[in-house]
Formats: structure tokens, C-alpha cells, sequence
């Protein structure tokens, strides 16, 4: 039986069990699409015959060849599609793209499905979702309320179960907002380590893509495979390991603004739900701890009070010169309104976050992750649309800082008001501690909501299953300092995998059912040859050490507990084995070599530099 959450976990099993097909799920889907109620999630959906044209593209593929195989998915509707017209909720905008962004086709390459292009707050500016043409965006759980936005129909599509992931962009809350009002998760991943080629600017120096999905693990099942360094997105970085996060298990330092600055706008619901919140966090292991905001408050009001606003018009503001009347009203005036600003603005506000930068800096020495409401309250549309400024910018008030502060955040359900309103709390850490927050949102998750989105369904089972119990899960678990846990929960070995056993890969549950965490991605030393071995699936590699004429080669290292170390050994087939590994740090680690032998007439990959390379030219 097809799972009602469509999560990614349970759809990859039952491919590979034979319960269901990936021509079955998408039949389903697509029923389910046009049967659902009116929302106003979609600006264009994919007709059946395209849609089944990607189906038939897996036909010849196994389900272990790819990571996304056979998911269907969303797109933010100013991200593109080949094929299919990008109109950021302005229609006399739109565009035919020549090609599909660049996290888009990472994607469709590893197996996902698109079915549709969703709507959004026009021009991707606003957090209510009702600033459209083509529809207010109606909330999932109680239409009469905003969806939130700008990323509406993509959160929308996710908790009303049409998809099981979908793509948003974020760049002053458009990718948590959402994700709060509809009982999701929502990643906003480090800048940077989503390209954003492809992508309609808002204000494309803090622009990110970011990712909805109904639990955290499939939110970093799609993140592994749309991240990438993207040489075409100037804004664009390689993915580096965090100096600091917070623990992924064990003891934790969160801060929390101090109790007169925070802000609920009268929704004392909102509030007690926050104070829960925190006390569940205590319970998980974490030591609260008051910061002070006002350095993000700072941060966050130069979105519209600074000169921020003409990033938005060096985007779409000669278009909407020429062509006002195609504009909703609040857009038009908004972006038109950074006309009064001077170059001595921008540098005003250039110093201005500076100041907040390292005023913020200060709260970063005594926690591992700062911990907030996603919103203070939520609305409805009628009062939206009575006062569209004010409450939209209300909205913002814990989420316009984040990217400013070049910071990761992942937003998650945290409990229900008594109307049956969703709430959620934001937590952020610093640059690239993207999956260890992803993984300690996991665990609160859990002890916090029993339903999946708007289905009513339970929340699909943890990718590992020891999460329930609190132990350490798949995904990077570098603890922070205030950690008692040392440098490894687990105290576990490093253990290098360069294949199939990568995080998100069809093996990489030989490591994480044995308790093994992610430790970091990097790469070896040039002293090796790689090679794509002959038979599968599931398909392997062969890094082989040469003397000479080597490269470096993309490897993760993962922390195995001693205890397990002997089962996963004794798991792999020759002609591969264990050995040690140099990488590109100094270190030496265990991890997969090949017999020299074996790779006599087997594909040399060397220079795709890494398996998840090779995967996308298969």
C-alpha cells in the first residue's frame, strides 16, 4: 500500500520490496493532485504524459541505483523547470528556461520526479503567501489563515501530502515561514551550499534555495543531493565541515532571547508554546541560556530599512518600470521605493551589518545553537489584506537576520494552538552546521507533534532507528564545546566510504542501523586512482593508491562504534576491503580500498573526482 506521507524512506523500501511501482505512486499522485482541495498551491502542473516520460526515464534502473528514485516533488515557481514556463507569480514575466536549475537537475538526476511549479508571493517578496495572481495560498490545516510565504504552494504541497519534498527559496524567512504555519519541516540550508543558478533573484546575495519535507531525515536526504559547488553561481561554496555545531545527541547550550525581548503580537498561545518548547529542549539534554537579540534584531531590519530593497530592484525593478500594472500593488511599491536610495545608503547599511555581525558574534561564544519562534503569531487572510504591510513584516521578526549572518536554520513543528493551529520553532546555527541541526530538530520533532503536515497521519519512522531512543543518527554530529560527549558521542573509529555507502546512498544503511554518525566530507590526498567496478546494482567503486599520476578523490569519513566495526567488516565483498586512507587534512583513516586486480577493464572515473559525480553520467 502506498504510504499517505509519501516519505522518501518508505518509498525507496517498497521499491525495493516490489509493493508498489514508481508508475503505481505517480498514478497515485497525480489522482490525488486533482482531487485535492482548492488551495491555490499551483501556478502550472506537468501534464500526465510528461510527468510519465520522467517515470519511463527509471524504467531500466533499480531502486538501489538511485537516491530519489521515483519521489515526487514540487518546484517554487521562480525556480526553473525545463520545459515548463517560470514565472515567479508574474505572468507577464514569464520566461521559457533553456535548461532546469541547477538543484533542479541534481535532482531529476538522482531519480526525483517533478509534478509542478507552485505559487508563491510574487517576485518571491513577502512571507504571507497572498500576494499573487494567481491565488491567495490558502493555510493546509485551516484555509481561512495564511499559508505563509514566500514559498506558499511548495509548504502547502508538502503538508497536504501531494509531494513528498518540496523546493522553496529563502531569503528573509521564505523557507521557514511556511514550514511553521503548515506543520513541516523547513531547511534553510547554509548560503551557498545550494546553488542558486537558475533561480529568479529576490536579493541574490543572501538568496538560498531552500527544502520542505514532512521529517528532517528526508529534508537532509534531499539536501545531500542538491547540494554541490556550482562554478556558474558566483555566490555558490564548497561545502566545508563546521567549526562549531550544536550536538547531535547528549548536552547542548541553547540560547533564547531574553524574556522582554521576545514577541508574540498578543498570541499568548504562541507563547506558552515557545516556553514548552524550551522545556522539552532541557529535557533532550540542552542548558538554555538567555542571549541577548538585539544584534539580530539589528541585522534583520536592513532587509526593508536598508538599502537591501535595491538588491530587489536591480533584480526585477526595470520590468516593473515598464510593466506596473502586471505588479500586485504591495510588490510594485516596495521594490519601487529603493528609487530614493544612494550608493552612501548602501554603504551606511554595508557598516551597519557589520556592527550587527560582530555584536552577534558575542552570543556565539556561550551557545551551540540559538533557538526561536519561527513566527510570534499567525493570521488571517482578511486581516492580512486589511494591513498587508505591517503583518507581513510581523511575520519576520525572527527570521530576517539569518542569512545577514551568513547562519543555518532549520524550522520544525513544535505543537498546536487550541484552535489546532500549528506552531514551530527555528533553530539556527552557525555556517554549515546544517545536518546537525537537522538531526537534534529530529529528536525535538519527535517529542513534540504525533502527526505528519495536514494528513493526520503518524510521522513516518526515523531513517535510523535508534533516534527514538536519543542515540547519535546519520548526518554530521560534530558536537559543539559546550558538549560534554568529546569529540565523538560515540567515541566510534573513522572510517572513510567513497561509494555506495555515502549518506543518502543505497548502502549507507549498513552504517547508520549500526549507529555510525557523520563525521565530515572532504578528500584525499592525490595519490589515488578511482574506478567504477563492473556489476550491480547496487554499483561500486574501486579507489586503488597508485605511486604516481594520482588525484584527489571526494570521501566521507563516518564514526563507527567500536563494537559494530567487525559485523560492518566482515559485510564487505572482495574484491574490496579495508585499508588506511590519507586525506587532504593529514589525517589517516580507515576506510574502502580495492585490489589492484579487480579494476582491469573497469571505467576510470578519476576525473569526475568523486562517486556522486559518476552517478549524475550514469
Amino acid at each position: 500500500m502506498i504510504p499517505d506521507t509519501l516519505s522518501i524512506g518508505e518509498l525507496l523500501d517498497g521499491y525495493r520490496a516490489g509493493r508498489f511501482t514508481v508508475a503505481g505512486v505517480i498514478d497515485h499522485v497525480l489522482d490525488r493532485v486533482a482531487q485535492a482541495a482548492e488551495r491555490y498551491v499551483w501556478i502550472s502542473r506537468l501534464p500526465r504524459e510528461t510527468v510519465l516520460a520522467y517515470v519511463q526515464a527509471l524504467a531500466s534502473k533499480s531502486p538501489d541505483s538511485l537516491p530519489l528514485y521515483g519521489v515526487p516533488f514540487a518546484i517554487k515557481d521562480n525556480i526553473d523547470l525545463e520545459g515548463v514556463v517560470t514565472t515567479a507569480a508574474c505572468p507577464d514575466y514569464g520566461y521559457m528556461p533553456k535548461a532546469s536549475a541547477h538543484v533542479v537537475q541534481r535532482l531529476i538526476d538522482a531519480g526525483a520526479i517533478p509534478i509542478g511549479k507552485t505559487n508563491l508571493d510574487q517576485f518571491a517578496t513577502g512571507l504571507v503567501g497572498t500576494r499573487s495572481p494567481y491565488g491567495a495560498c490558502r493555510n493546509s490545516i485551516d484555509p481561512r489563515y495564511v499559508s505563509g510565504g514566500s514559498s506558499a504552494g511548495s509548504a502547502v504541497a508538502v503538508a497536504t501530502g501531494l509531494v513528498s519534498f518540496s523546493l522553496g527559496t529563502d531569503t528573509a524567512g521564505s523557507g521557514r515561514v511556511p514550514a511553521a504555519f503548515n506543520n513541516i519541516v523547513g531547511l534553510k540550508p547554509t548560503c551557498g551550499r545550494l546553488s542558486t543558478s537558475g533561480v529568479v533573484p529576490a536579493c541574490r546575495s543572501i538568496d538560498c534555495v531552500s527544502i520542505f519535507a514532512l521529517t528532517t531525515d528526508d529534508a537532509a536526504r534531499v539536501c545531500a543531493v542538491a547540494e554541490g559547488f556550482d562554478r556558474a553561481d558566483a555566490y555558490s561554496r564548497a561545502v566545508v565541515q563546521p567549526a562549531r555545531a550544536p550536538a547531535a545527541s547528549g548536552a547542548f547550550k541553547f540560547g533564547i532571547p531574553r524574556a522582554e525581548q521576545l514577541e508574540f503580537f498578543g498570541d499568548t498561545e504562541y507563547a506558552r508554546l515557545f516556553f514548552d518548547s524550551v522545556k522539552r529542549l532541557e529535557k533532550l539534554g540542552g542548558q538554555c541560556v538567555e542571549v541577548d537579540f538585539a544584534p539580530f534584531r539589528m541585522a534583520a531590519r536592513l532587509l526593508y530599512d536598508g538599502a537591501w530593497i535595491a538588491e530587489r530592484y536591480d533584480a526585477v525593478g526595470e520590468f516593473i518600470e515598464r510593466n506596473p500594472e502586471s505588479v500586485h500593488a504591495i510588490t510594485r511599491q516596495l521594490i519601487l521605493a529603493s528609487n530614493s536610495l544612494s550608493a552612501a545608503d548602501a554603504f551606511r547599511s554595508l557598516h551597519k551589518l557589520a556592527d550587527a555581525r560582530r555584536a552577534s558574534d558575542e552570543a556565539w561564544g556561550d551557545i551551540d545553537v540559538l533557538v526561536t519562534p519561527t513566527a510570534g503569531t499567525i493570521y488571517e487572510i482578511e486581516a492580512v489584506e486589511f494591513d498587508p504591510i505591517k503583518l507581513n513584516s510581523n511575520l519576520g521578526f525572527y527570521t530576517n537576520f539569518v542569512n545577514f549572518l551568513d547562519l543555518a536554520a532549520v524550522a520544525v513543528p513544535a505543537g498546536f494552538r487550541d484552535d489546532g493551529l500549528p506552531f514551530g520553532i527555528t533553530l539556527v546555527g552557525k555556517a554549515w552546521s546544517d545536518a546537525p541541526l537537522l538531526k537534534l530538530a529530529d529528536r525535538f520533532h519527535r517529542v513534540s507533534v504525533e502527526h505528519a503536515g495536514a494528513l493526520g497521519a503518524a510521522l513516518p519512522a526515523p531513517a535510523n532507528p535508534l533516534a527514538a531512543g536519543g542515540r547519535t543518527v546519520a548526518g554530521a554530529d560534530s558536537v559543539g564545546q559546550h558538549s560534554s560527549a568529546g569529540q565523538h558521542a560515540d567515541q566510534g573509529i573513522p572510517v572513510a566510504v567513497c561509494g555506495a555507502h555515502m549518506e543518502g546512498l543505497p548502502l549507507n544503511h549498513q552504517l547508520t542501523s549500526r549507529g555510525a554518525t557523520f563525521v565530515s566530507r572532504t578528500r584525499t590526498i592525490p595519490m589515488y586512482r578511482f574506478y567504477a567496478l563492473p556489476g550491480g546494482p547496487p554499483f561500486r567503486p574501486g579507489l586503488v593508491r597508485v605511486p604516481s599520476g594520482g588525484a584527489s578523490v571526494d570521501v566521507e569519513v563516518w564514526s563507527v562504534p567500536p563494537e559494530q566495526l567487525g559485523s560492518f567488516v566482515a559485510g564487505i565483498p572482495a574484491p574490496l576491503g579495508i585499508g588506511k586512507v590519507d586525506l587532504e587534512d593529514g589525517q589517516q583513516v580507515s576506510g574502502f580500498l580495492c585490489e589492484a586486480h579487480a579494476v582491469e577493464g573497469a571505467r576510470d572515473i578519476t576525473s569526475l573526482g568523486g562517486w556522486r559525480q559518476y552517478l549524475r553520467t550514469r
